[in-house]
């Protein structure tokens, strides 16, 4: 690689950004409540005090403010983003100024230079790994099980892992990573399961892979799925998608959204955020859904349901919100109009086909700035891809806004307490956990004054009515908000 193998301090894009990235964090700290005051109650007690926590999860001013609170409670952090595109450099630089956590990310990292900065987040100078992750898409949580896995089947047949064995590029540095360290210690990795006590999990798509994990039995440690707390997936999912898709298109493209056709792939809380943007901002809305009831919701809701075949020839930004992979197809970006917009705000790389629009004959990428490009075909007409189909929000702009973020990384900050505080009382067994409900109401209550809302209080008889206590939970387990 081209790096030393294992560098015990920081790497960022520019330390000269620092200031800039605190006078930012001050802004930021006001409005994210949750986590200002997770740090009051918590903070004098160091629950964390000394505990290893990694993260990997974009390192925005947002997610400066969580690792900073973590730091509060006493945690010795080390980070690194989750995608390529969505480091804020002066975030980075402030973090590495304040030695509040090593940082090993910037915006516009290759995908070898990526997985490097994950395995230095991940590997302590002394060569300890991480006694709790906070993970964004699972990819430090499937470093570790890959390189268990592929260190016992080197312990049992001498078989050492081959990057040319696979034709994904992100597998081909995992798998050349754990070839590497096989070298160096053939039990890099199990030593570093059996020390993490847990990971808590931020998003959809990382969420699906623990449950996956569970499922089959490989998974090595307790995990928390934050991304289902309501004050996540009901806000964050929603409600910052509904902000940072049309920041996006606009920083990256300054096209007027109002009178254009839309075109949003998939209506779960990511896609229902997605195309409130699009309607408020005036453009005509058509949703493509595989779901009978969200189909139905965004019917109900006003929108055109179409198959995507259909509204080609006339879409002009097509946004990909599922969660899966496969969904634009090149044969569908060919039948695009002339400079329609293509994007994707689902977790990976993979909703939008890079890969097909690269390889195309007489296709030519003709770069605008950074993480925007039109790729034109033979005849002149082209699309505008965006980040390279990766999350436009956080490649085209800074992602959600703080105040939203705040809910979230509240639940991250509940669950990493959660975690550690019953690492020795066998509540958590190597299965998938969600916060209890008083904790997200909690959660919720403490970004109430912020916005001005003042709670109604029940009376005792009102509680009992309806059989719930005075401070709550107020809501059953299957309740869906």
């Amino acid at each position: 690689s081209h790096y030393p193998p294992q560098m015990t301090d920081s790497k960022v894009k520019d330390m000269s950004l620092a200031e800039f990235g605190r006078k930012e964090l001050d802004l930021a700290e006001v409005e994210m409540p949750g986590l200002m005051n997770t740090r009051a109650e918590f903070g004098p007690k160091k629950p964390l005090q000394g505990v290893r926590i990694m993260g990997s999860l974009h390192m925005t001013i947002q997610t400066a403010v969580l690792i900073e609170t973590l730091y509060e409670l006493g945690a010795d952090v080390r980070w690194c983003s989750c995608n390529i595109f969505s480091t804020q450099d002066h975030a980075a630089a402030a973090v590495v100024a304040k030695k509040t956590s090593k940082v090993f990310a910037w915006k516009g990292e290759t995908l070898e230079e990526y997985w490097w900065c994950t395995v230095q987040a991940l590997t302590w100078p002394d060569g300890k790994g991480p006694q709790m992750i906070v993970d964004d898409g699972g990819d430090a949580t499937l470093l570790i099980h890959e390189g268990v896995k592929r260190e016992k089947e080197f312990k049992e047949t001498g078989k050492v892992p081959d990057p040319e064995s696979t034709d994904n590029d992100e597998f081909k540095c995992i798998l050349r990573i754990i070839a590497d360290s096989l070298k160096e210690d053939p039990q890099k990795w199990t030593k570093m399961a059996a020390d993490c006590v847990g990971v808590s999990e931020e998003t959809t798509t990382g969420v699906h892979r623990l449950y996956e994990m569970e499922k089959n039995g490989s998974l090595l440690f307790t995990a928390i799925n934050v991304n289902d707390s309501c004050t996540k997936s009901k806000f964050d999912n929603l409600y910052g998608c509904k902000h940072s898709l049309p920041d996006g298109i606009m920083r990256a493209t300054d096209v007027m959204l109002a009178g254009k056709t839309a075109v949003i792939c998939g209506f779960g809380d990511v896609g229902k955020g997605s195309a409130r943007a699009m309607q408020a901002a005036g453009a005509r809305t058509i949703i493509t859904e595989i779901d009978p009831i969200c189909a139905l919701q965004a019917a109900m809701e006003g929108f055109q349901v179409a198959k995507l075949e259909d509204v080609l020839s006339f879409g002009d930004i097509f946004i990909t919100t599922t969660g899966n992979k496969g969904i634009i197809m090149y044969e569908h970006m060919e039948k695009m109009k002339n400079n329609a917009i293509v994007g994707n705000i689902g977790h990976f790389d993979n909703e939008i086909d890079l890969a097909g629009l690269t390889k195309a004959a007489g296709v030519v990428r003709q770069n605008i700035k950074p993480q925007v490009d039109r790729w034109v075909k033979k005849d002149g007409k082209g699309i505008i891809l965006l980040a390279e189909g990766r999350l436009l929000n956080l490649g085209c702009a800074t992602g959600h806004p703080s105040f939203v973020m705040s809910c979230s990384f509240t639940n991250q900050a509940m669950a990493q307490l959660e975690i550690w505080a019953n690492k020795d009382t066998k509540k958590f067994e190597k299965k998938v956990y969600i916060l209890p409900k008083n904790l997200d109401e909690k959660v919720a209550r403490l970004h109430l004054s912020h916005v001005g809302v003042n709670l109604t209080q029940l009376s005792k008889e009102q509680a009992d009515y309806i059989g719930v206590p005075v401070d709550g939970p107020y809501k059953p387990e299957q309740y869906r908000y």
